[in-house]
């Protein structure tokens, strides 16, 4: 019974002397306010799709602003500013590097205006669909072809050589010289970033 009670004193000794440590040395120690752990936050944009007001596609020249309305697609929020799917965003197309950007002004609906903050990514601007179409490219084909049988006449020698080389130069130089634009499609997404 004399080792069991030894057995238990120790017992109970390790105990206490584990028990201080934690309260003492663990919970009470004091730790400069540098090496304290601070809760991370993580921004997080809003994100509202939208979509063209307009009913037919826009051709946009990528050097210029445009103020055309966008409709809320889903109901969202951006700047604490609760917005109903199909709310009419009031803002602009802005150049930027690339193409044109979406910047929104202000939401509308129910006869009330609300100030926002969003934009767009960057809606990068192509070669105008216009200029590069099949009747574009045959008439600066044909335009081509013309050119090559006058200059094949004036050097002496308008063949088929020449007109088919005009006919392939004019379609060649109409397709890289099409403007660039951003085009707008009535029911493409548009998201805007808080």
């Amino acid at each position: 019974m004399f080792a069991h009670h030894r057995r238990s004193s120790k017992l109970n000794s390790g105990l206490i002397t584990a028990i201080t440590f934690l309260i003492g040395g663990v919970l009470f120690y004091p730790r400069p306010a540098s090496s304290q752990q601070m809760p991370t936050i993580i921004a997080q944009n809003s994100v509202l799709r939208a979509e063209s007001a307009q009913q037919e596609t826009l051709y946009l020249n990528n050097d210029r602003t445009y103020s055309y309305n966008l409709i809320a697609q889903d109901a969202g929020e951006i700047g604490g500013v609760k917005i109903p799917a199909g709310a009419t965003i009031v803002g602009k197309y802005v150049p930027t590097d690339g193409g044109l950007r979406y910047v929104a002004e202000a939401v509308t609906y129910d006869d009330y205006s609300y100030t926002i903050n969003a934009s767009s990514e960057v809606i990068e601007d192509v070669k105008d669909p216009r200029d590069t179409s099949a009747g574009e490219v045959a008439k600066d084909a044909g335009i081509g072809a013309a050119a090559g049988a006058v200059l094949g006449e004036v050097v002496g020698d308008a063949g088929a050589a020449e007109i088919v080389g005009g006919a392939a130069a004019g379609a060649a130089t109409g397709n890289i010289t099409a403007d660039r634009v951003v085009v707008i499609e009535p029911n493409s997404t548009i998201s805007l970033y808080e």
